[in-house]
């Protein structure tokens, strides 16, 4: 037996009705270990981890940590044993302070004296490298101050092993940057840390070990420095992939959509936009950047005619069409991809089928009273087809599919109606590697022919590969618009932070 294991899953297998969640999963991390846990989506990862962290119960095989058998019946076994989850969404009380955050839940919490608290808190960071300021509110923290907090509250709770899941989805170059010295610290206290995430350069340099999930069974662990990034893929998806995106440039371009000085005020009265300004192109693909929350739902709501602004104006091909009903937008050309977080709550109607979805985008354009299905069962078919969505039948109800599988349905369906603008926010969240580049492969085939996208992500590096410019937003205000080619992860980084620099290459 491999010594100096902080954990050992093995034979791990869970089932959830008819589908096999993990499927006799071997998982071994040893203490003081950065250890990574790479899949696509639907391959295991979050459930194998929920069992670790107690949410979930294994139906089969057997836990140990540091050599000793456990069994969590709930997270607070886990807790208890010293393992500690930090979630993608944090779990933190936004009204309360970071020490009333730390000790909440925990009994005596509040006999505890406020002074020997900051005090512990500040040893604890000292020792590991963290900076918080343990009487600053919540709602006042940026993203990257929140999610030290979490690590802080389970390092006070004793863990000495750390499950990050997807850490560095919504911080920028400078918090991963941060994160990461923050993670070797922890690392050379004697803490072993299990990150999941898909971000492969973000693994190759952070771990040490990497295991691989497919299709819920573990395919194999792998030491970092002997592995190369397409060997990685090959072991997920088991297949070669190519990870390259060709972006051409096109001279003869026109002005499709031009945003002037737009803001949009929210329920709650604050301006979630504030005087927007840029235009987008012919054969042009605009990123947007910035962390969540800068004003990305309202940009793309408010050009599809879903959000209403306050102020400013947005023509379309000299047209504005600030006012317009979605459906008058949609007939002039803007079709708009959006994929929030609840996937189903906009676009697609989940209890219908593929068809029927593609008839509730299509039916005005039909002539007569009568609809024919004929056309959108074609459309269906080719969709399926192109987009290799997972479904037993294009008449399965959208909500019996994936999530990765729901966004392809959905943005399938934008690009089958030839738009003259296409607005994708989000456009590959929850869709794995293969699929991911699948998409960027259409949307570069849309762009060839014309077509104006304005594209909003997450991923920087995929963001100055895809696009030609990219726009970054900093609560709600841009605060640049760069040329791919001129700028660096780590220019966006800064603009993300609100730091402003004049356009570039426009």
């Amino acid at each position: 037996m491999e010594q100096n294991l902080a954990i050992e899953m093995e034979s791990i297998s869970k089932i959830f009705g008819d589908l096999k969640a993990n499927d006799n999963v071997n998982l071994s991390v040893r203490q003081g270990e950065v250890h990574a846990l790479l899949g696509e989506n639907g391959a295991g990862k979050s459930t194998l981890m929920n069992m670790l962290a107690g949410i979930y119960t294994p139906d089969s095989g057997v836990i140990k940590i540091n050599g000793k058998e456990a069994r969590f019946a709930s997270p607070k076994d886990s807790i208890a044993m010293g393992i500690g989850m930090i979630h993608q969404h944090f779990k933190l009380v936004d009204v309360m302070t970071a020490k009333e955050n730390i000790i909440i839940g925990r009994k005596q919490s509040f006999f505890v004296k406020g002074k020997a608290l900051s005090k512990s808190i500040k040893e604890l960071s000292d020792r590991y490298g963290l900076d918080v300021d343990p009487d600053k509110k919540v709602y006042d923290m940026s993203v990257g101050e929140k999610q030290t907090l979490e690590i802080i509250k389970v390092l006070y709770r004793g863990a000495k092993i750390l499950i990050m899941d997807e850490p560095t989805a919504v911080l920028t170059p400078q918090e991963i940057n941060k994160l990461f010295r923050v993670i070797r610290n922890m690392k050379q206290q004697g803490c072993s840390i299990v990150i999941i995430t898909h971000k492969l350069n973000e693994v190759m340099e952070i771990s040490d070990r990497v295991t691989v999930l497919r299709k819920g069974k573990s395919v194999g662990t792998v030491v970092t420095k002997d592995v190369k990034v397409p060997a990685l893929i090959e072991l997920m998806v088991g297949r070669k992939i190519d990870l390259s995106i060709e972006r051409k440039t096109f001279d003869r371009k026109k002005t499709l959509l031009k945003v002037d000085e737009v803001t949009v005020t929210d329920k709650d009265g604050k301006e979630a936009l504030s005087g927007v300004s840029f235009d987008l192109s012919s054969h042009e693909i605009l990123g947007v950047a910035g962390v969540a929350g800068s004003g990305q739902k309202e940009l793309c709501e408010v050009i599809a005619g879903l959000a209403r602004a306050t102020g400013g104006r947005i023509y379309f091909e000299d047209e504005n069409i600030l006012g317009r009903s979605p459906r008058d937008i949609i007939k002039m050309g803007i079709r708009m991809g959006f994929i929030p977080e609840d996937r189903l709550g906009m676009g697609l109607v989940g209890g219908m089928d593929i068809v029927h979805n593609i008839v509730l985008k299509d039916y005005q354009n039909q002539p007569g009273i009568l609809l024919k299905r004929g056309p959108c069962v074609e459309k269906a078919k080719k969709i399926v087809e192109e987009l290799d969505i997972q479904t037993p039948s294009i008449y399965t109800p959208v909500k019996k599919l994936s999530g990765g599988n729901v966004q392809k349905v959905l943005l399938g369906r934008e690009i089958d109606s030839s738009p003259k603008v296409l607005i994708t926010a989000y456009a590959v969240r929850g869709l794995d590697i293969g699929a991911s580049y699948k998409i960027y492969d259409l949307l570069s085939e849309q762009k060839e022919k014309g077509v104006g996208i304005l594209f909003v992500g997450e991923d920087l590096d995929v963001l100055l590969e895809l696009c030609d410019r990219v726009m970054v937003l900093c609560h709600g205000r841009v605060t640049g618009i760069v040329d791919s080619d001129k700028v660096t992860k780590e220019d966006i980084g800064l603009l993300m932070t609100g730091e402003e620099k004049e356009e570039v290459g426009a």
